[in-house]
């Protein structure tokens, strides 16, 4: 008898998974735009197959090296070896760890080629070993002009114009560095691997190629990234995740300051800043930025106002310049510089609220800071009011005094973090008076400030009657 099989149903074919390129999530279907996310073009096809149960069968094997106890192993290799450029060791931790990738970030024109520039001569003429710079964006001529004006020409520094992986790794092989600086990892394509060069896919392919590349060498590499709109390290977020350290080199075009932000550090704190010098000859390192935001004045001016802002863990001392224009019908002008403006817009409205002869709804108000430099943190909010009530009143602060403090909706002045290192930073420029919140001062906090005669402030009619009391002094 002849045995009848059963009917199979004909297996239908596995619908094709998709996943976000830049944070790893899996929608149901493509998108254009992440729905994670957010990054647009990332939503790729899943590669399908048993990788799965491929990845549950795998047999384990004899490691390459054996785990040992932490007390035998030696942390000689992840010392960190100088720069020379004192304000980027700062940000760093002390210098760059050999083996370690830095990602430096920037708008474009800020200044990054430059100071990589001087930072690869400075290694190749104190570490010892050559440093490699490999650029996909300028020739080695343009950058053999900006040595010269520069002055950073070294027999040990090496340059390469390159766009593809392999010719980059080709210049490893036979250079040899210490330092690699790549100008920009954007502009390198990965051969083998799918997309244009700058592409998701493309900028991951070619950074995690260059990490295993350092890590095997024992190679301090620095990548260069380009940002996005929104001042972020364009590519992947799994690029950040995947160096070592992340900084951000940000300033403005028109000011010669430039600052580098640590974003990211696994070497050293992550809050940490460097401030350098544009000139027509490179850039500086400036241990000393607090000059550059302050104004020298034969005699008081009204309208001015000294604080002292956290730059991560730097104390800058910082001038708040404050001007009451003329009395306009309907919505005055509110332009700051240098400040948020809502927060001014609220200072504002307290001097108007909770103190008396401070009519400012129909008149313009401009306010800024001196030098280029950005301060949003609340503990200026005190400096913006005095300026501003300075300004209003006609009257003029003492060149000699710093206000520290955030102001509240009740007019009351509230307690900011660092004031110690703040007060401490004001008295080594020579500030002989500072206004602070309650329980900030010396008395309360137990820190010695010097020479410096420290008022603790509990409201902002407190702080103008104090302000134009040492003024008089």
């Amino acid at each position: 008898m002849t045995v009848r099989s059963t009917s199979s149903k004909t297996a239908k074919p596995a619908r094709p998974g998709y996943v976000c390129d830049a944070c790893g999530h899996q929608p149901p279907k493509w998108f254009g735009r992440c729905p994670e996310c957010g990054e647009w073009g990332s939503v790729i096809e899943a590669s399908t197959g048993p990788a799965l149960g491929a990845m549950r069968n795998v047999a384990p094997r004899s490691p390459s090296e054996p785990a040992r106890p932490i007390a035998t192993i030696s942390a000689v290799p992840a010392r960190a070896v100088a720069t020379g450029v004192s304000e980027l060791d700062r940000v760093l931790g002390g210098g760059i760890v050999p083996g370690s990738v830095v990602l430096l970030a920037g708008e474009p024109g800020v200044g990054k080629s430059t100071l990589l520039l001087d930072v690869a001569q400075q290694w190749a003429s104190g570490a010892g070993s050559p440093a490699l710079i490999v650029s996909g964006e300028e020739s080695v001529s343009q950058i053999r002009l900006r040595a010269e004006r520069m002055n950073t020409l070294h027999e040990q520094l090496y340059l390469a114009a390159e766009t593809d992986l392999a010719a980059v790794l080709g210049h490893l092989d036979a250079v040899k560095p210490g330092l690699l600086v790549l100008d920009s990892v954007q502009t390198i394509a990965a051969p083998g691997n799918d997309g244009v060069p700058g592409g998701v896919t493309q900028v991951r392919a070619v950074t995690a190629a260059l990490i295993a590349v350092a890590k095997e060498r024992n190679i301090a590499a620095v990548l260069v990234g380009h940002v996005t709109k929104d001042g972020n390290v364009a590519g992947p977020r799994v690029l950040e995740h995947l160096v070592d350290v992340v900084l951000h080199f940000e300033g403005d075009k028109h000011s010669s300051l430039r600052l580098v932000r640590g974003l990211k550090n696994r070497f050293g704190a992550a809050d940490e800043v460097g401030c350098f010098e544009m000139h027509e000859s490179g850039i500086a390192s400036l241990p000393d930025p607090s000059g550059l935001f302050l104004t020298r004045y034969a005699e008081p001016v009204p309208g001015t106002c000294v604080t002292v802002a956290m730059e991560g863990r730097r104390a800058l001392v910082t001038e708040v310049q404050a001007l009451i224009g003329a009395t306009v019908a309907g919505s005055p002008r509110r332009t700051v510089s240098g400040l948020d403006s809502a927060r001014l817009a609220m200072v504002l409205a307290v001097l108007q609220r909770r103190t008396e002869r401070m009519a400012l709804h129909d008149k313009e108000v401009f306010a800024a800071t001196v030098g280029g430099i950005r301060v949003v943190e609340p503990a200026a909010d005190l400096a913006v009011a005095l300026a501003v009530a300075s300004a209003g009143l006609n009257l003029s602060m003492s060149p000699r005094l710093a206000a520290i403090g955030e102001v509240g909706l009740t007019g009351e002045v509230r307690r900011v973090g660092a004031v110690p290192r703040r007060l401490a930073e004001a008295a080594r420029l020579g500030f002989k008076y500072a206004l602070v919140p309650p329980g900030c001062g010396p008395s309360s906090t137990g820190t010695p400030a010097g020479d410096m005669r420290v008022e603790e402030v509990s409201d902002l009619r407190t702080a103008l009657h104090w302000a134009a009391r040492l003024s008089a002094e």
